[in-house]
């Protein structure tokens, strides 16, 4: 649960929790920036306080139908600022569920689509002729909306599964690690999705400035690179409903896809870090297995990494070096080596125990580098293990080539 705050909280630019009856219990520096009001101001208040009075109520009244059945409710929300100006935001809500399965509190994770909403509602005004296409992009984005509830509804009753038959409790904190990896998951699709968004909307607004001067070339020239623009965010969809599909059955692959996989979804918060990635690999290598489990156990260790920089100027700069050779007794090894400062030796030789983390509670579990452990022993028949470098610290991975016993 706390690593799904903390995925959260890092990922995604506005963010608030309340209690089960709305009221707030938490705001971050950007909701208080967007909002205008003090983080005095909103803690303990409902969070009413920023609605709309145009929004009917029928919305709210569906928005908390969802929520209180336990399911996610993702809409784009028209706010009210302390000032009384207008705000929109695309807002995700997840409720979060205690042992029990009750709820216990709502996260709700938002980015502010204001610029965008606006031009949007100046061209509805201008002109109707391209709400076709304005509805093509929205039944995308609801059928791959629908894609990820249907994924998320999957593990959940997978987890559910595993607690009720009480089977091994390694996949029982698998399927935790994973749907707090589903948080990262959103996050990111919101974060690759703005840019194309912005140009998609300046596209459109070209469009309309060339048909109003004839010019049918610049049209269907806007209109094919509309489309384009769309397709890659179909796919980017896509590409991270089949990172996070579950039950896939073993085969022979080359760790350099894992490495790209885990750096697709993760790659963007290194960057906002400004964390240099540097990569020297055997692309011809290949071992037996679960491709995105091993896909996981690097976006665990780039998290760690993450982690470890916060706070630290290097005047070298930031990098993670990740290696992929042929090791010793035919293995291939794999290293991820950081310049981050090293772990202490009191805390390097319980790494890898389930639960322990010397973080705050709220922004971790301890369980990440324990299922990478899990994962790598159990699903792959390898090593892993830890050690300080005089920059940092490297984690070195053993596992069976192909062919290998």
């Amino acid at each position: 649960m706390f690593q799904q705050y903390k995925e959260a909280i890092e990922n995604s630019n506005i963010v608030s929790k309340t209690d089960i009856n709305g009221i707030i219990t938490f705001v971050n520096d950007e909701f208080c920036k967007i909002s205008g009001y003090s983080k005095d101001e909103l803690v303990g208040q409902n969070h009413n306080i920023i609605r709309h009075p145009d929004v009917p109520k029928e919305s709210f009244r569906r928005l908390w139908a969802t929520i209180l059945a336990k399911k996610t409710f993702r809409s784009t929300v028209m706010n009210m600022a302390k000032d009384g100006s207008t705000f929109y935001v695309n807002t995700t809500i997840i409720p979060i569920l205690d042992q029990k399965g009750e709820i216990e509190e709502f996260i709700a994770i938002r980015y502010d689509v204001t610029k965008e909403m606006k031009l949007k509602i100046a061209l509805e005004k201008k002109d109707r002729e391209l709400e076709v296409l304005n509805r093509t992009l929205e039944e995308r984005v609801r059928m791959q909306t629908r894609k990820l509830y249907e994924l998320n509804k999957s593990l959940e009753e997978r987890v559910a599964e595993e607690v009720r038959k009480n089977e091994e409790k390694q996949k029982m904190l698998f399927f935790q690690s994973r749907m707090a990896n589903l948080g990262q998951m959103m996050a990111n699709i919101a974060h690759q999705w703005r840019q194309p968004l912005t140009e998609l909307s300046l596209t459109l607004f070209n469009m309309k400035k060339v048909a109003h001067q004839q010019d049918l070339k610049k049209v269907d020239a806007f209109y094919e690179e509309s489309k384009q623009i769309m397709q890659n965010m179909s796919q980017t969809i896509e590409d991270f409903i089949n990172f996070f599909k579950p039950g896939k059955p073993k085969e022979v692959f080359a760790p350099a896809q894992s490495v790209e996989d885990a750096l697709q979804v993760f790659g963007k918060t290194l960057d906002k870090n400004q964390i240099d990635i540097k990569k020297r690999i055997d692309e011809s290598l290949k071992i037996k297995g679960v491709r995105n489990e091993l896909s996981q156990v690097f976006i665990n260790l780039f998290q760690n990494a993450n982690e470890a920089f916060e706070g630290a100027s290097k005047e070298s700069g930031r990098n993670i070096d990740i290696s992929v050779a042929k090791g010793p007794n035919g293995c291939v090894r794999i290293s991820v080596e950081d310049n981050a400062g090293g772990i202490p030796e009191d805390v390097l030789e319980r790494l890898f125990e389930p639960y322990y983390t010397t973080k705050h509670a709220a922004k971790g579990t301890g369980l990440g580098l324990f299922m990478s452990k899990m994962i790598i022993e159990k699903s792959f028949a390898g090593t892993i293990k830890v050690d300080n470098t005089p920059e940092g610290a490297v984690f070195l991975i053993d596992l069976p080539m192909k062919g290998e016993e």
